[in-house]
């Protein structure tokens, strides 16, 4: 009886040390459920709502300057419209969210050592925008592949367009087309002409670096190289019947 009630002690007491553990384990799936689940709800907000980028997010935390003001893709130049989509992602209409003859190019070069940029489409732009962090890291480009077929799933072309043209970041604190249309030309997005959003376009690899109003030698070539890309687009734009 002795040796009984000394061996249910020592299970009670081995199931007090593990109990810590029990509930380390149940706070871990707790979190990751709502890592899974967080991002399939708020696009599902976001179909409807005007969301904030994790960057405008970041400036409100800190108390920075944020001007932004949320406008429907039709309030934008159809010329912006063209030349985001020229020098972003000529492919937009014709992808699921990820180029994937692009990605492969990019990993096979990585393969081969070199220094690889683009295969970023507008989705995983947004996917990036709206759930991730900015630095790059292969990390994060992992994250943005599922969220952007999420994102392609779940909302329209034209949404996915809309919400990158209301958070991209074209400025120090300048998010979104009306916003950087007011900023650097002084005129409503849908005002913009076809020289005016070519260069807004080609600022967006590096909206701190480049002067969209008075852009340098080499944003100006990438600009009208962009204007010719942007004038050959329509037939790419199936997506998005009017623009």
């Amino acid at each position: 009886m002795t040796r009984d009630r000394g061996s249910g002690g020592g299970d009670a007491a081995r199931g007090k040390r593990r109990s810590p553990w029990r509930r380390i384990r149940r706070w871990l799936l707790w979190g990751l459920a709502v890592v899974l689940l967080l991002p399939p709800v708020l696009i599902v907000i976001y179909a409807v709502v005007p969301p904030v980028s994790t960057l405008m997010l970041d400036r409100y935390v800190r108390f920075l300057w944020v001007e932004r003001t949320y406008v429907p893709l039709e309030a934008i130049s159809p010329h912006l419209i063209r030349s985001v989509v020229a020098s972003e992602d000529a492919k937009f209409c014709e992808h699921d969210g990820i180029d994937w003859e692009a990605l492969g190019s990019q990993i096979e070069a990585l393969g081969e050592g070199e220094d690889v940029r683009g295969a970023s489409t507008i989705t995983m732009q947004v996917a990036k925008n709206l759930f991730l962090w900015t630095d790059r890291s292969y990390v994060r480009k992992a994250l943005e592949l599922p969220l952007a077929l999420l994102i392609d799933a779940m909302l329209s072309k034209k949404r996915i367009l809309e919400i990158y043209l209301n958070v991209a970041e074209w400025g120090e604190g300048i998010f979104g087309a009306e916003a950087a249309a007011q900023a650097w030309f002084g005129k409503t997005a849908l005002a913009l002409g076809r020289r005016e959003a070519s260069r807004l376009a080609t600022a967006l690899p590096a909206p701190l670096a480049r002067n969209p109003a008075s852009p340098g030698p080499g944003h100006a070539r990438l600009a009208r190289v962009n204007r010719a890309r942007a004038a050959d687009i329509g037939p790419h734009l199936g997506c998005l019947p009017g623009f």
